[in-house]
């Protein structure tokens, strides 16, 4: 379920850093952070990053994903 704290943080990390971690980039996303996670698990996801233990996405990257997937059914 999204948060508007979520979706705040998102927009603050977007105005700071490029890097959102896994619950802002699902915000970002208009996704769930739990399908986010399944699709990074099955390599069907959108470009990410490890720093150190952290998952970080990009905000191109996610960009570039939903762009590319666009008007297509999610896989489960």
């Amino acid at each position: 379920m999204e948060h508007s704290s979520d979706i705040e943080r998102a927009q603050l990390a977007k105005r700071g850093s490029p890097f959102l971690n896994t619950d802002q980039a699902a915000a970002y996303l208009k996704i769930s952070s739990r399908l986010l996670k399944q699709l990074r698990r099955n390599g069907g996801g959108p470009i990410f990053r490890r720093h150190c233990r952290f998952v970080q996405y990009h905000i191109d990257d996610l960009d570039a994903w939903s762009e590319a997937n666009s008007g297509r059914a999610f896989q489960r």
